[in-house]
């Protein structure tokens, strides 16, 4: 069996902060991507559950014991890319919880081969969550 290949990676570095953030917060966090206003298309930290995920919402899958998330108009641009989750210093715009360590998460990115698009790891919808009562 051939292994998928993760939509979502993640860096030494944004492992750190997340096991920061979860130990200040105390408990599961999760990452949205919306491509709209808030630092337009970078990944937002949320305590899980406190953004609501809605039937235009992407599950990527997860990152870090993170569950993944993107706007479907945004997905569309990103799907031929793999994603890494990184931060980098300085002060987002956002409401993400590493916003006041001075640090935000970003993305970096790059295409996947084509052998690689033929193991990419499933997606779920928002909607398709909603009604299996993942989230």
């Amino acid at each position: 069996m051939t292994a998928t290949v993760p939509r979502v990676c993640i860096t030494e570095k944004a492992k750190e902060v997340i096991d920061r953030l979860r130990k200040q917060y105390g408990s599961e966090l999760m990452f949205h991507q919306s491509g709209g206003c808030c630092d337009g298309s970078a990944p937002m930290c949320f305590e899980k559950g406190d953004f609501k995920i809605g039937s235009q919402d992407i599950w990527m899958g997860k990152v870090y014991g993170c569950d993944f998330f993107m706007n479907a108009d945004q997905f569309d641009y990103w799907k031929h890319t793999q994603l890494t989750l990184d931060t980098t210093p300085g002060r987002g715009s956002s409401f993400s919880l590493e916003i006041p360590l001075g640090i935000r998460f970003l993305i970096r990115s790059r295409l996947y081969t084509e052998e690689e698009l033929t193991r990419l790891s499933p997606v779920k919808t928002g909607e398709e969550l909603l009604e299996e009562g993942l989230i």
